[in-house]
């Protein structure tokens, strides 16, 4: 087997060699579409809400799993 300073240089040649081939991609006619119409900042809003309230569902979890420890190691 390859050990894993080879297998990292070997992974970073590889995203090196594909970067071109993945930005080679032509104009998104839907995106320039949503831009010309100003419908891309409601695109924006409602991820910009889904990931704030994502963020605040694991703050939420995170407090009450840390309440729950500390109940759990009183004796």
């Amino acid at each position: 087997m390859l050990s894993s300073p080879v297998k990292k240089l070997l992974l970073a040649v590889l995203l090196f060699v594909a970067a071109p081939f993945i930005y080679a991609q032509e104009k998104v006619e839907m995106a320039d579409g949503l831009r010309s119409n100003g419908k891309i900042y409601v695109v924006v809003a409602v991820l910009a809400i889904i990931f704030i309230g994502l963020f605040i569902f694991l703050i939420n979890i995170d407090r009450k799993v840390s309440r729950l420890e500390k109940e759990n190691q009183k004796p």
